[in-house]
């Protein structure tokens, strides 16, 4: 009798299941939250919150709400976070992150997936962010220390050593400067 073997399911082991389709609905907490801190572009020399209407724009665009919900006063208060955000990330070594209160529900639905969110975009980048913290992958969102750069990204290196938003860009202009410098 012949034996066959049965193709193993990853997706089923003990750690719990998880769908091989992704909720729609969800946004990508490391999309989101590096979408808001590269709000600000060094190199550019431009800020997408810089006026209202910009502000207004990446919240439709970015978190699906109305314009509505993107007040000045929410305004004022994400350039704020923001700051403080990429201000902890760029920290060498990282800093914590501000302590304030940013209010983020938590939801339990009947399956029993837990997910963070918020109702204003201030709120939505802060549960983005305490996802990453909760799941420990925060430490991965790192800026860029190129000083005409300053872009975040996302380290996906196995030993999270990525130091440069790309190495062929702001990397090779780094050691090309120190090879100068070396050289003479």
């Amino acid at each position: 009798m012949p034996v066959t073997l049965q193709p193993r399911n990853p997706q089923s082991s003990y750690a719990g299941y998880m769908s091989l389709q992704p909720d729609p609905t969800r946004r990508d907490p490391v999309r989101l939250i590096l979408d808001f801190l590269n709000t600000v572009d060094v190199e550019e020399d431009t800020d997408a919150y810089e006026e209202l209407s910009g502000f207004q724009a990446w919240v439709q665009q970015h978190l699906g709400l109305a314009a509505e919900n993107a007040t000045k006063q929410a305004w004022h208060a994400a350039r704020g976070f923001r700051d403080a955000v990429r201000t902890a990330v760029g920290a060498t070594p990282a800093a914590e992150l501000p302590a304030s209160a940013v209010p983020v529900q938590l939801q339990v639905s009947t399956d029993g997936t837990v997910s963070l969110s918020g109702h204003t975009p201030t709120e939505m980048v802060a549960a983005a962010i305490a996802e990453l913290a909760v799941s420990g992958d925060w430490t991965r969102v790192k800026i860029c220390p190129a000083d005409d750069c300053q872009w975040a990204f996302y380290d996906r290196s196995r030993n999270q050593s990525r130091q440069w938003c790309s190495m062929a860009v702001c990397g090779n202009r780094a050691k090309a400067r120190a090879h100068r410098q070396r050289v003479g």
